[in-house]
């Protein structure tokens, strides 16, 4: 009996220290479908360190890479998903990434140029009852350190349209955030990759920097 209540013990530990690590850490996610959830390698890591700079955050100076399935995603409180092309969520990982925003994660879903039309497909899935709305240039999430009084920075030019923030709400909450048309995951990017100036690269980073603000203090 004594060793099993030691057993018992020393998993809870072990569960507090697997969480006490995690919530610092920010992951991308990772899915099916043949698109390129890896894409942008360095930004996330450059995000986290002007975050710590700029906001003096604690993040972990490594981000995660959890897939959309896994148990693993409820260890993070947010996560960051990128890409071109097709996305697929199968039953199980739309059950999963439903219940970790219902629960209280938050999905930062970044079109990173083609992604749009699989992404909202994808994302009726997980929320049949809710759609993408606009978010208006008043919400918090553009006015925390860093001023977007015009909500979305324009990152990068595809098709001569204006950027666009979405939202996903669940009971009055903001679950997921969908930056289209922007490209901030290119700006996050370092400079060399997409040629971008220092001002373009610092004000995509200032816009990250919010969205990472307002997750952990709401």
């Amino acid at each position: 009996m004594k060793k099993f209540l030691l057993y018992i013990v020393i998993s809870l530990c072990l569960v507090v220290n697997v969480f006490s690590q995690n919530y610092n850490t920010i992951a991308l996610l990772k899915y099916n479908g043949g698109g390129d959830w890896y894409a942008n390698p360095t930004s996330l890591t450059n995000l986290i360190n002007f975050c710590n700079k700029e906001l003096n955050t604690k993040l972990s100076s490594s981000y995660a890479t959890v897939d959309v399935g896994s148990s693993e995603l409820f260890f993070f409180p947010f996560v960051h998903l990128t890409g071109h092309g097709n996305v697929v969520f199968s039953d199980s990982d739309v059950r999963n990434l439903r219940n970790y925003l219902i629960g209280g994660g938050f999905l930062h879903i970044d079109d990173n140029y083609g992604l749009d039309v699989f992404i909202r497909r994808e994302m009726k899935k997980v929320f049949p009852e809710c759609d993408f709305i606009e978010i208006p240039f008043s919400h918090a999430i553009y006015h925390q350190k860093f001023e977007f009084p015009n909500g979305l920075p324009k990152i990068h030019e595809h098709d001569n349209k204006a950027p666009k923030g979405y939202g996903i709400f669940w009971e009055g909450r903001l679950v997921c955030f969908y930056s289209y048309e922007c490209d901030l995951g290119d700006g996050w990017e370092d400079t060399s990759v997409h040629n971008d100036t220092e001002e373009r690269h610092t004000t995509a980073l200032k816009m990250g920097a919010n969205i990472i603000q307002y997750v952990f203090t709401n």
